[in-house]
């Protein structure tokens, strides 16, 4: 039977160092065995196998811990780690030798997934420049370094740029009751709030001082600025030289090449569509907020009020008031139900691994080993890492631990939120979901032979759709009431969840412009690289989002998506398309039908990376 990862308990400082030279050591050790092959021999991509697993591994691990471990020497070794791999990736893909010697394989003798993975990294190879002369691929190794040096240094500053606002303790009228409770006041009667989700969002939702929600947005929208300006702008510079040097028009056209959109330009034109067809929904709606405003002497729909009036217009109109709803979400049941949830789904038994045996790097960390429920086979393990704290990424992301080998490692995921350890907000219930649909595609596409397949290896625009389509679970009535119980255990009523559900209507149409503002965001900065990102940030809100920002903000110094997605934060919408389409295949009335649910796991989520997006779709919906 395989076994998961040992983690250390303690010592995680020499653990790690230990752990990542053994695999950079396995890794150049399966390098030097495959160029010892004659040529033409398909033995290479077993080994070639072998070493971008251990690759993963020390990779994975490291991006993991650099973003989540409390202790900030270990965080460094992390880093460190982290340019080891990367510099060393560098230099294989830059490798002609390596190159020759994989292309020589005759893909007419392999089978159909050996054939896919040589297809998929001879093209690797030749994206990296290996076919490029030396003066140029000494200049891509000097690229790819000082970029993961910048993309380090763009996450760190948002990661440890948490602030903090003092405000007085009477602007926190009209937050709920465990919230009020939660924030104290010092002996000056001021109140802190942070930056981190369940102080700011909760905020800027409930609290009724206006000034005192802007004062908290201005804070927010102020993250990791101006420690970012000159990060952000050698990046954008450096990523551009990359993708020109390799042949490319710009950085987005290179990113592209490899996704389901396939150029720059499709992306541009992607997200002018979107707006267009959202323009008279969101007018109509910021109309809606803005009437509303007025009538406490508010003229303009900005960032620190569209959640307050949206949530006032939820109120009045449909009879739905978040701050009763979040009654019926503790943490700790939203947690079980959703274990229980997707247990039901996927056909998968969630066991609890006690901590004195997973050894996590923080007592906040549950884990579970996961296996199939019918026949009890072992599928991997999952780590849930679900409140903040310092040093902690402070966003919401699934990250790979282990990636999942066929017969060689189970696969271990790992779940990093921010969620108060009270009560949630609805919206906060459907991120978790969102976060868990990624954790079920690594754990269940992480049965691979070939580890470039493993988990959630489809293109990168196709990755959000699973996760996506798990949120529908988190607005059905039925499902709901399995765990989103009252203090007294009294069950969500149907029709709450019912007009919960109306309510959720309202705003879809400036909330998607505000989602095509930060795709145009994120791919024109690329693209045009601005000498000054404030003022074409400022346009581009004037383009597509109907939701002012506030003066003397700078949101994309904390806009983390454009280290991980860079100028693809469109695939939020795209996959969102395709996850529509995937949902339209289960039965609203019977959203636990195992036909269909099983056909989605096999057909969807099992095949990783194995196959194109666009195959698993027509494969699941015909």
């Amino acid at each position: 039977m395989l076994a998961t990862l040992a983690l250390p308990g303690s010592d995680w400082l020499g653990w790690l160092h230990e752990h990542g030279e053994g695999e950079l050591s396995a890794a150049r050790q399966s390098v030097t065995e495959l160029l010892a092959l004659p040529r033409g021999d398909a033995g290479m991509l077993p080994l070639w196998n072998d070493a971008t697993t251990a690759l993963r591994n020390a990779g994975a691990l490291a991006n993991l811990l650099a973003s989540v471990h409390p202790d900030e020497a270990v965080i460094e070794r992390a880093e460190a780690l982290e340019v080891a791999v990367r510099s060393y990736e560098t230099d294989l893909y830059l490798d002609p030798d390596v190159y020759a010697a994989l292309a020589s394989v005759q893909p007419g003798e392999l089978d159909d997934g050996a054939a896919r993975l040589l297809t998929k990294v001879l093209q690797s190879f030749r994206r990296s420049g290996v076919d490029r002369d030396e003066q140029v691929r000494g200049r891509v190794r000097e690229l790819e370094a000082r970029l993961t040096e910048l993309g380090q240094t763009f996450s760190r500053n948002i990661r440890d740029g948490r602030a903090i606002t003092r405000v007085p303790s009477s602007a926190l009228a009209g937050l709920p009751a465990d919230y009020v409770a939660a924030h104290p006041a010092h002996d000056d009667g001021m109140v802190s709030i942070s930056t981190e989700y369940p102080d700011v969002h909760p905020f800027l939702t409930f609290a009724t001082d206006a000034a005192a929600r802007r004062s908290v947005a201005h804070t927010f929208f102020n993250l990791a600025w101006p420690v970012n300006d000159p990060v952000l702008a050698e990046l954008l510079s450096l990523r551009h030289e990359l993708a020109s040097l390799l042949g490319y028009a710009d950085w987005a056209d290179y990113d592209a090449e490899v996704k389901m959109i396939g150029s720059g330009a499709a992306i541009a034109e992607f997200i002018d569509t979107v707006s267009a067809a959202a323009l008279p929904a969101g007018e109509r709606e910021i109309a809606v907020l803005r009437e509303r405003a007025v009538q406490d002497g508010e003229r303009v729909i900005d960032v620190s009020n569209w959640r307050y009036y949206t949530e006032l217009i939820k109120r009045e109109r449909y009879g739905v008031d978040a701050t009763q709803v979040r009654r019926y979400f503790d943490f700790t049941k939203v947690h079980d139900g959703l274990l229980e949830v997707t247990a039901r789904l996927f056909g998968l038994r969630f066991t609890p691994v006690a901590p004195s045996d997973a050894h996590a790097w923080h007592p906040d960390v549950t884990t579970y080993d996961v296996s199939a429920a019918d026949h009890g086979t072992p599928l991997g393990r999952i780590h849930l890492d679900l409140h903040p704290r310092e040093r902690k990424y402070n966003h919401a992301a699934n990250f790979d631990m282990v990636p999942g080998v066929l017969d060689a490692q189970l696969p271990e995921s790992v779940l990093v939120c921010n969620f108060p350890r009270g009560l949630m907000d609805h919206r906060d219930v459907v991120t978790l979901f969102h976060e868990f649909g990624h954790l079920i595609h690594n754990i269940v596409g992480g049965q691979q032979r070939w580890v470039r397949f493993s988990g959630v290896a489809t293109e990168w625009d196709f990755v959000e759709a699973p996760s996506q389509l798990l949120e529908e679970w988190a607005w059905d009535a039925s499902v709901l009431r399995t765990f989103a119980t009252d203090s007294e255990g009294v069950p969500i009523p149907v029709e709450l969840v019912t007009a919960m559900k109306a309510a959720d209507e309202f705003g879809k149409g400036f909330l998607a412009r505000t989602q095509m503002f930060y795709a145009a965001l994120a791919y024109r900065l690329h693209v045009e690289r601005p000498a000054d990102p404030t003022a074409r940030m400022l346009e581009l809100a004037a383009a597509y989002s109907l939701i002012e920002p506030l003066p003397d903000t700078h949101f994309y110094a904390g806009f983390g998506h454009l280290e991980g997605y860079t100028s693809g934060y469109y695939t939020y919408m795209w996959s969102l398309v395709i996850a529509k389409d995937l949902f339209s295949a289960f039965d609203r009335d019977d959203l636990f039908d195992a036909e269909v649910a099983t056909r989605y796991r096999d057909q969807v989520l099992r095949p990783g990376g194995s196959r194109d997006a666009a195959d698993l779709v027509e494969s699941f919906l015909g």
